[in-house]
């Protein structure tokens, strides 16, 4: 691979002649391909294959440099660095062990409550913070619990519940996180690229998105319990459990919240609450004016400056240890992932190469043909085309390809863009089956307690559930929650 996607790239940089009169065209799917293949197999790391555009864009003669390097930093970039200060703000002063730990102590520690309990405050804990953080946090809080339950019982007795309980925090840390803009990274490539397509388009705000995306998810999360419940925690009951003592101590060495944890905790809430509320909120004939219009000029505001806001009273409110320290420094914030930050920098790039070259209605034209399927079947495709492609590849990545090529797909046919991009998005978050798949499910296959059979196993039935989950959900609720006329394109799309 590593020799294919300059060699692939090469040949349409200067052989093939898909579009004679718009040589650009040709060149920008050279570079796609060519970073494709890099992203899939990871020969190079996702971040340095991400940084191609920038020297190939204006070599090529498809974008000016200075245009091309503008895309890697905007808004959506600076709402992922936002909430993940905030994340490991919590992360540092262990805020998430607190949340995780009353949250079992409420369920109970049944095998039963314990699987809701993990899978509650998992899915909970990834609408705000990364899925990958948020699974890395959880992993070690059971391990301790799993290990607990060894010593009780033996690891032989312990080991199919061992498998659902680390199962169970890797699909909710994806299913959590589709709820939310924030909660993981395809939900905010989309939100940019769409605007890239289409800036006419009105915003798709955080609450918004909300208000479509989280019935899907406490759908899915649903159908997740008692299917994990069936498959490996049913027999756990004729064993001997923890009792509840076991919670309990562990919150008394947590001690009483701290003065950090406090300040902490409010700011989180705080954060949520700006973001919920900034623009107006109308479902049906309600209407919830947003806090956004009390400022000259509302439009200004995005929810990137509100997670820079919130990210930044971290830096100067100090703490109770000693002097001229405070919540956060900059050593803590050094765990920011500019790899994931530099990937979805890529996926800009290359969606506004797509749309500069016009590569995008070049594949619009190719597939005018099924201007005749049926909406809800293009979708059905489009979802499980996606879902299992991310088995094998970046999710981030995966639908960064995507979304260029349905926007050109949605103008073709004359339908409503938001139809497939919403459809694509989300399927990128619904892979179940492999480790590579997404990093949730890499992280638990990490500690060496699930076997890939397993895995796939559990997740194939997952996959083809929540691909019929989703075409359901964008064709019949995200039609209504977006607007989106199935008969017309709306005008900002045309």
């Amino acid at each position: 691979m590593f020799i294919a996607g300059p060699v692939f790239g090469l040949y349409f940089f200067f052989f093939s002649g898909i579009s004679p009169d718009q040589p650009s065209i040709s060149r920008t799917l050279g570079v796609a391909l060519w970073m494709a293949l890099w992203w899939v197999s990871e020969v190079v790391p996702l971040a340095i294959t991400s940084l191609l555009p920038v020297v190939l864009f204006p070599l090529l003669g498809i974008m000016n440099g200075k245009a091309v390097s503008s895309t890697y930093f905007n808004h959506v970039i600076f709402l992922f660095i936002g909430g993940f200060l905030v994340a490991l703000a919590i992360q540092k002063w262990n805020l998430h062990r607190r949340i995780a730990l009353n949250i079992l102590s409420f369920t109970g520690v049944s095998p039963g409550r314990m699987l809701f309990g993990f899978m509650f405050a998992t899915a909970f804990l990834s609408m705000w913070i990364s899925n990958t953080a948020t699974t890395m946090m959880m992993v070690p809080i059971l391990i301790s619990i799993i290990v607990k339950l060894e010593e009780m019982n033996g690891r032989e007795k312990v080991k199919e519940f061992a498998v659902g309980m680390l199962l169970a925090v890797a699909y909710s840390a994806s299913i959590g996180g589709i709820a939310t803009l924030v909660g993981t990274p395809p939900n905010l490539s989309f939100a940019r690229i769409f605007h890239i397509y289409y800036p006419g388009a009105p915003e798709i705000s955080f609450a918004q998105w909300f208000i479509f995306a989280a019935p899907l998810s406490l759908l899915a999360f649903g159908i997740l319990y008692f299917y994990l419940y069936y498959l490996f925690v049913r027999k756990a009951s004729k064993w001997k459990n923890i009792g509840p003592e076991t919670i309990a101590r562990e919150k008394i060495d947590m001690g009483p919240m701290s003065y950090e944890e406090k300040w902490v905790a409010a700011l989180f809430v705080l954060l949520a609450i700006l973001w919920f509320s900034r623009v107006d909120i109308d479902v049906g004939s309600i209407h919830i004016p947003g806090w956004s219009g009390l400022f000259p000029f509302p439009r200004y505001i995005n929810d990137g400056t509100v997670a820079i806001l919130v990210a930044a009273l971290l830096f100067v409110l100090p703490t109770s240890k000693k002097e001229d320290t405070f919540l956060m420094d900059w050593k803590a914030a050094e765990d920011i992932p500019w790899e994931i930050i530099l990937l979805f920098g890529g996926g800009f790039a290359l969606a506004s190469g797509f749309k500069a070259s016009g590569l995008s209605s070049w594949f619009g034209e190719q597939l005018v043909w099924l201007k005749g399927v049926h909406p809800m079947l293009i979708v059905l495709c489009i979802v499980l085309l996606v879902t299992f492609l991310t088995e094998l590849t970046s999710n981030t990545a995966t639908v960064e390809t995507f979304l260029p090529i349905l926007a050109g797909l949605a103008g073709s046919i004359q339908t409503n863009p938001l139809l497939f991009m919403l459809a694509a998005t989300l399927a990128g978050s619904m892979a179940f089956m492999l480790p590579v798949a997404t990093p949730p499910n890499a992280i638990v296959f990490g500690t060496r307690r699930v076997r890939v059979t397993q895995m796939m196993r559990a997740g194939l039935m997952l996959n083809l559930i929540s691909a019929v989950l989703i075409t359901l959900l964008v064709y019949f609720y995200g039609t209504y929650i977006f607007h989106i006329d199935l008969t017309t394109i709306p005008q900002w799309a045309k």
